[in-house]
């Protein structure tokens, strides 16, 4: 299993502890991780609400064309433009996780489950978020409201990642 992390505004994590799935209530609380591959997911601070999507072997040609068309980024991640200015001065921590004792619990989205604490391996702070996710080599969106992607992308044949969106400002300008 290649490297899992966990990001945090937080810097005195000492010990992960299992919390409840808030959209699980019924299953076992877990600590999350995160693969590299999904990591710049959350490049942003935690509460940003966030659309990652990308195309996989079977995503048809037509949905390609229309959210890739015009771009050479394998993955493109959008951000409402509400928090811009918190994403540019945002300080994160990354913590790098041992991979014993996680499961894989989404591959699209990459989430690793630990029902047992776990300590990190290492911590890292991450200033310059908007320069990460250029390294990384996607694509940042940003658009003023977030639920005409949404709406979009759950119709369409791509993989996405859709975290945080009760922070997201609708049409309407109400919180979702």
């Amino acid at each position: 299993m290649a490297a899992l992390f966990h990001f945090s505004e937080d810097p005195t994590i000492l010990r992960f502890e299992p919390r409840p799935r808030p959209t699980d209530p019924g299953a076992p609380p877990v600590v999350w991780a995160i693969d590299e591959e999904h990591a710049p997911h959350y490049y942003v601070p935690r509460d940003c609400p966030r659309v990652c999507f990308w195309a996989r072997p079977d995503s048809s040609p037509s949905d390609v064309a229309r959210f890739f068309g015009h771009t050479t980024a394998r993955k493109i991640i959008a951000i409402e433009s509400s928090w811009l200015e918190r994403v540019r001065n945002a300080c994160l921590y990354r913590y790098q996780l041992p991979a014993d004792g996680f499961s894989l619990v989404d591959e699209p989205a990459g989430y690793y489950g630990s029902t047992e604490p776990v300590a990190p391996l290492s911590i890292e702070p991450m200033r310059d978020l908007l320069g990460r996710l250029v390294e990384s080599g996607v694509e940042l969106r940003i658009t003023p409201s977030l639920s005409p992607l949404r709406n979009a992308l759950v119709a369409a044949t791509l993989d996405f990642s859709m975290i945080r969106m009760g922070n997201a400002t609708p049409e309407t300008g109400r919180p979702l």
